[in-house]
Formats: C-alpha cells, sequence, structure tokens
C-alpha cells in the first residue's frame, strides 16, 4: 500500500469514530461521569449496599466507555502524526509501522463499533448464564464443564465480575448444569447471541476404546433483574425445599442444608443455588435467578403476541447454533453466521470476541430485515 491508501485507510477510520461517538454520545457519558463520581463521593452511600454497588458498576463501566473511545481517538491522531512523519522521510519501515497499527487499530474501532448494535431493552443488562448438559452422556456432562469454563475464561480477560450460583456436578465427570451471573454492563446483550444448543464432536476421553463421541450442551442467557421489573412473586407459588450441598462425585460440601432449590407452582421452573455458605443467602441468589427466568419468559409471551405467534417456553434454549470440531479435523463453526476458526482450543479458552461479534451483527440483520 501507498502513503495515499493510508490516508484513506485513516480517513475511513476516522468517519466510523465519529460514528461511535455519536451513537454512545460521548458528551452524555461525560455528563453522567460526574454525576455518578458526586453519588459516589455522597457520606452515606454505603449504608445502601445495593445501591452503593449500583453506583460504582455504573462509574467503573462509564470510565471504561469513556477510556477507550478516548483511547482509540488518541491512537488515531497517532498514527496520522506517524503516516506524516513517514512519508516526510520516506522510510519503508516507518510506512511498515503505520500498515500494523492501521491494521490493529481497524479490529479495535470495529470492536467498538458492534457497542453501537446492542440497542435492545434488556441488552444493558448484567447477564445470568445458565448451561445444562443434553444428549452424550458423560461426554455431554464434560462439555458442559468446559462450556462454563470457557465463558468463565472470556470474562476473565475482559475483566468483568462473575459469580457462581450453582453447580450441579455429575456422578463421574462434569456438570449437570450451572448457573453464573456475569456482572458488567451491556453482558446481556453481548452474550445473549450464545444462547442455544453446542454441539462437541471430539474421541471420547471416556470411552476406553478411543471412538468418536457426540454431545450436546444448552447454553441459555438471561437478563437479570432491576428493581424497575416489578417481577411479583406471591409466596404461595413457590415450593422451597432445603438439601446438602454436594460436589464432584457427589461428595458433601459442608453438613448443614444450606442449598435451596425454588420450584415456581404455576410455570414449573425449578432454580438450585448453593454456593453460599448460608440458606439465606442461597435462596436469595435462586429468587434473584428466578425472576430472571421469568422476567425472560414475559419478554418471550409479549414477543410472541407481538409477532402472533404462540409463545415457546423452551425457545429461549434455540436450536443448534453451534459445532466444536475436535476429530477428524479441528474447527469451531457457527451455524447460524457461518463464522469459523481452525482453533476450538483457543475459543474454549475464551477467545469468543469473533464469535460474539459475528452473532450481534447477524440478529442485527435479522432485525432489520424484520422490520
Amino acid at each position: 500500500m501507498t502513503a495515499a491508501d493510508f490516508a484513506d485507510t485513516l480517513k475511513a477510520l476516522d468517519a466510523t469514530m465519529r460514528t461511535i461517538e455519536a451513537v454512545l454520545d460521548l458528551d452524555s457519558l461525560r455528563r453522567e461521569k460526574v454525576a455518578l463520581e458526586e453519588q459516589a463521593s455522597e457520606p452515606g452511600l454505603w449504608d445502601d449496599q445495593a445501591r452503593a454497588q449500583e453506583v460504582t458498576s455504573k462509574l467503573s463501566y462509564v470510565n471504561g466507555e469513556i477510556g477507550r473511545l478516548a483511547g482509540l481517538r488518541g491512537r488515531l491522531d497517532d498514527a496520522a502524526i506517524l503516516l506524516e512523519l513517514a512519508e516526510d522521510a520516506g522510510d519503508a519501515g516507518s510506512l511498515d509501522e503505520v500498515a500494523a497499527e492501521l491494521a490493529s487499530l481497524g479490529k479495535a474501532i470495529e470492536e467498538m463499533e458492534v457497542r453501537t448494535l446492542l440497542s435492545g431493552e434488556y441488552d444493558s443488562r448484567e447477564a445470568l448464564v445458565a448451561i445444562r448438559a443434553g444428549a452424550g452422556g458423560v461426554d455431554a456432562a464434560d462439555f458442559a464443564e468446559m462450556l462454563m469454563r470457557m465463558y468463565l475464561r472470556w470474562a476473565e480477560r475482559h475483566g468483568y465480575a462473575t459469580e457462581v450460583f450453582e453447580t450441579s456436578y455429575a456422578e463421574e465427570a462434569g456438570l449437570k448444569s450451572a448457573t453464573f451471573a456475569v456482572k458488567a454492563p451491556y453482558a446481556y446483550g453481548t452474550l445473549s447471541v450464545e444462547s442455544g444448543t453446542h454441539r462437541l464432536v471430539r474421541i471420547s476421553p471416556f470411552d476406553n476404546q478411543g471412538r468418536r463421541q457426540t454431545s450436546f450442551a444448552g447454553v441459555e442467557v438471561l437478563p437479570v433483574v432491576a428493581q424497575t421489573d416489578h417481577i411479583d412473586i406471591p409466596e404461595n407459588e413457590i415450593r422451597v425445599d432445603v438439601y446438602r450441598s454436594s460436589g464432584p462425585g457427589g461428595q458433601s460440601v459442608n453438613t448443614t442444608d444450606s442449598a435451596v432449590r425454588l420450584t415456581h407452582v404455576p410455570t414449573g421452573i425449578v432454580v438450585t443455588c448453593q454456593n453460599e455458605k448460608s440458606q439465606l443467602q442461597n435462596k436469595a441468589s435462586a429468587m434473584r435467578v428466578l425472576q430472571a427466568r421469568l422476567l425472560e419468559r414475559k419478554r418471550q409471551e409479549e414477543q410472541a403476541r407481538m409477532e402472533g405467534l404462540k409463545a415457546d417456553a423452551a425457545g429461549s434454549w434455540g436450536d443448534q447454533m453451534r459445532s466444536y470440531v475436535m476429530h477428524p479435523y479441528q474447527m469451531v463453526k457457527d451455524l447460524r453466521t457461518e463464522h469459523e476458526t481452525g482453533n476450538p482450543s483457543g475459543v474454549l479458552d475464551g477467545d469468543l470476541d469473533g464469535f460474539i461479534e459475528a452473532g450481534i451483527r447477524w440478529r442485527k440483520q435479522r432485525q432489520i430485515a424484520g422490520s
């Protein structure tokens, strides 16, 4: 590429960046930062733990967004200066530096652009992720545990806090089910494209004849309930069961009946939580998950009415949406977006951004086509 080509690329990136700054409303973010800083400095803020955590979490998010936008804008300005110096010096090595920086900048701006596509009613919420083993026996349970690790590693890579509410271990290996929260703004909008059935093909480590095994696991992503959602659940509609928490291989985690199972009688929705030390803490966590499930059910029913379709209570699990093939070749492929990679180990270690971005763009295109 010539210096003129680099200049055109810089111009295009600058235009995209200006659109992102306008959509995310940088000025509004700065005003929100000032307001949140004032709230965070109030003397009695931590008298209300829930409000304090909400304020500090929002402030951290807003600071992060402003920092990312400022960082990208600074890199664009620096790249323009570097290009000008390279042209003046006629230095091919400097032009190579410009090329590398523009490629890196293009990817970073593209990732930021995806954020502008999250405009759904609940997209800005934190996320609850539920994983359950499907068909495939012990391999499916092992796959469910692999998926849980994948999402936790993805959150760790981005610096997002997580909280595990429930892990139900299978007898031989892996998990029957697990539920955890990803505590970051827009976690729901980002991860909701991961809902569906995931498929793993590999040589089973649990088959002494070394045969190939296909197994399945379901992923469900729900928005965390806010105080303004008004999901009231009468006590007479909930059955509460307590039992002793268990770990891998059926081991007892503690000697008290601290684990809690909530059953919402009208819908049959069952939620369990066993990762806290006290029964009260587990019940409170389970109630938050139950409220999230009922909120999602309500959202689905409203959407079904608008579309003139019958609501499908199981629809959140979706159809098969991604295959992870580890034998006879190496590939992960999203069946909706056609996005794929030949590095399943990297994906299962949390390198999910490419699939998530492709999913968000795919969803947006479908929404536009259907409007």
